[in-house]
């Protein structure tokens, strides 16, 4: 980099390069070339240098094996490194000038925000799983609300994964002092982001939904049903000027050429190459005469956690949105409400603080537990409108919509939307569901609290969605006000009036001719052989090892609802190089009924790298609470290395925040 710091890459390229100088390609990451992402990288990279490419893999600076300190998600020493990066890679002399970046999650953000930077070499990208919006789209917050699920799990699971220590077969000996000084400048990311809750200029920076018009590069956007972030996908199909097309299928937070629930995966890799070789080599392959948008409409299935693989159909759109499309306005007054409705059509919303609980978890990765159960009992918990049974096939494509016109008796507030397909024995499947912290409603960058009992008129965007709703089945509109553990709920509970009369749903419906579309099977490079690892505890604090997958107990007599999660991330695994990587933590989500302060959320992890005599072991723990004026987060990491037979403690660190809540 500019300023001496050296970061940790592998690159993969043709035999040939230097004779006959190719494109490059960059994914770019905090997560660990050397033994967390391997596997994954195994599968794709050594796929483009196959294919006349160098495929390069980047650790950002402070993590992994790389030199100096992690400040930051995106921050704007990791863009300019970016930067550097890719000018490093036009100027190497096996690299043809032309330089391409993709990734997936983190490395589909960094994408995007790179592409808007518009370094004169990057001609094109293929962003998977990613956002354009960094507030109101990410692990942060979601309807201007606070995304508790993610806003500790993720700052835990950061802090876990940033005090790992850089490996020494790449810095040498001198990896303990590196990992001590790595560690001594760490901070827990959760006050920063609790920090934040408007849409400020931390938020407006590196989201490109603030000017589509600077990505200058050619966009290929991928999404899942299963992800949070499939919303993107169709707001850049629509807003940039770039060449752009975009691909969503049933797919979790994951590479859709991976075969990981749920399927059907595709030949994603063939396609990006024919991406890479349109804009990066000049092929004339016509990808650009591949419709706008193509999607996969899912058909319904019963309600469970784990879908090996959904059933539906592609269809192809050219334009979006769709200029002939026509939306199904619903009335929610012609619905049957489980709520008592008033005679001035009005029905109180006031749900206790668990519902929420069948939620299921807000990026799927593909495990047995992920994916929203049976609705039924969060249907129960809530106001539901349930609409008369479908006289035909019903699809649905995009983000529906609903308009409530309605009162809070404070001046805080949170508004639910869940939309699910009930068959007919009555089971409930979640379609789509919003959110809105009704102190944003006048804007994400606002925070207006609400008029006491006086009616207001809201719009709460349900995430998108393609879904075919069955001829016999009835479409169900369910109302809450508490959303547990996805929403940190206000300091006090609220009760919240709907006028039914003048409130609406609007479904975005797919009419008319559509193209069928298809692709080709999964293709991929020879993956690394990593194998399990039998489980280990003895050295492992029980308060990290989750006692199931997802685990969800009520204690009658104190009316505590306790969550506990195995967030599933790969566990422990034995690499080809000898590296014994173990991986253990534990999410867990408290509330009571009835004191929306009970609410607490804490992350634990420890994780053990070991191999060719030396030893390095991470503990860390957060938790997140509030009171009626602060959030509180309390954090500690502790870390041993063992170099010839000795063990030292390199760094013990503890933090205690506080976080006034301005609008969260």
């Amino acid at each position: 980099m500019p300023d001496g710091v050296r970061l940790h890459a592998r690159i993969w390229r043709p035999e040939d390069s230097l004779d006959r100088p190719v494109p490059a390609l960059l994914e770019y990451l905090p997560y660990r070339l050397d033994d967390w992402t391997a596997p994954r990288d195994s599968e794709r990279h050594p796929y483009y240098a196959g294919h006349g490419y160098a495929s390069v893999r980047v650790d950002i600076r402070g993590t992994g094996s790389s030199d100096g300190h992690f400040v930051d998600e995106y921050s704007p020493q990791e863009l300019d490194d970016g930067v550097s990066v890719i000018l490093w890679l036009a100027d190497q002399a096996w690299c043809s000038g032309q330089v391409g970046m993709f990734g997936i999650s983190w490395g589909g953000f960094n994408a995007l925000q790179l592409a808007a930077l518009a370094p004169e070499p990057l001609k094109a990208i293929v962003t998977v799983c990613s956002t354009d919006d960094r507030y109101d789209n990410d692990v942060h917050y979601m309807g201007g609300a606070v995304l508790a699920i993610d806003m500790s799990a993720w700052a835990g699971t950061m802090l876990a994964f940033n005090a790992r220590p850089p490996r020494p077969e790449v810095v040498g000996e001198r990896w303990v002092g590196q990992w001590r000084d790595r560690l001594e400048d760490t901070q827990p990311m959760a006050p920063v982001w609790l920090a934040h809750q408007e849409r400020d200029e931390y938020w407006r920076r590196g989201s490109v939904c603030e000017d589509y018009s600077s990505i200058r590069a050619a966009v290929l956007a991928v999404g899942g049903w299963h992800d949070p972030y499939r919303d993107t996908v169709f707001r850049l199909a629509q807003n940039l000027t770039v060449p752009v097309r975009g691909i969503v299928g049933p797919w979790s937070h994951q590479y859709p050429d991976r075969e990981l629930a749920p399927g059907p995966s595709i030949g994603f890799l063939q396609e990006t190459v024919r991406w890479w070789d349109r804009w990066l080599k000049g092929a004339q392959n016509r990808v650009e005469d591949e419709p706008l948008l193509r999607a996969f409409v899912m058909d319904a299935e019963r309600p469970a956690t784990y879908y090996p693989e959904r059933q539906g159909r592609w269809v192809g759109m050219g334009e979006w949105p769709p200029a002939a499309g026509q939306d199904t306005e619903l009335a929610l007054a012609g619905a049957a409400c489980s709520g008592v409705v008033g005679q001035d059509a009005t029905v109180i919303v006031r749900t206790p603080q668990h519902t929420g609980a069948d939620a299921g978890r807000f990026f799927p990765f593909g495990n047995a537990t992920d994916l929203p159960s049976d609705q039924r009992a969060d249907d129960g918990r809530s106001v539901t409108l349930t609409f008369s049974p479908l006289p035909e096939r019903l699809e649905v494509l995009g983000n529906p919509r609903v308009h409530l016109r309605l009162a809070c008796d404070r001046p805080q507030g949170t508004i639910v939307v869940r939309l699910c397909d009930v068959a007919p024995d009555g089971a409930s499947t979640l379609i789509t569901r919003g959110v809105l912290n009704l102190n944003k409603r006048n804007g994400r960058e606002r925070n207006d609290q609400m008029p006491v009992d006086e009616m207001v008129d809201v719009q709460i965007d349900l995430a998108s969605i393609g879904y075919a709703v069955p001829a016999g089945h009835t479409l169900r509109l369910a109302l809450s006000s508490t959303y547990w553990p996805w929403i940190w709920p206000h300091p006090q509970e609220a009760t919240l009036r709907v006028d039914l009369g003048a409130s609406a749903l609007s479904l975005p419906t797919l009419t008319g001719h559509v193209e069928q579309v298809s692709f080709e099977d999964p293709e991929q490079s020879r993956p690394l052989p990593v194998g399990p690892l039998p489980e280990k505890h003895g050295d492992v604090d029980p308060a990290v090892v989750a006692p199931a997958e997802r685990l969800l107990t009520h204690d009658v007599a104190s009316g505590e609802w306790t969550l506990e999660v195995d967030p599933g991330y790969g566990g422990s695994r034995r690499y080809p190089d000898g590296l014994e990587f173990r991986e253990h933590s534990r999410e867990t989500y408290r509330i009571r009924e009835g004191d929306p302060l009970s609410a607490t959320a804490t992350s634990a992890w420890a994780i053990t790298l070991t191999k060719d005599g030396w030893r390095a072991h991470v503990d860390t723990r957060q938790e997140i609470t509030a009171d009626a004026d602060d959030f509180v987060v309390r954090a500690s990491v502790t870390a041993h290395a063992t170099t010839d037979g000795k063990e030292q403690l390199v760094a013990e660190r503890t933090w205690e925040e506080r976080v006034p809540r301005t609008s969260a």
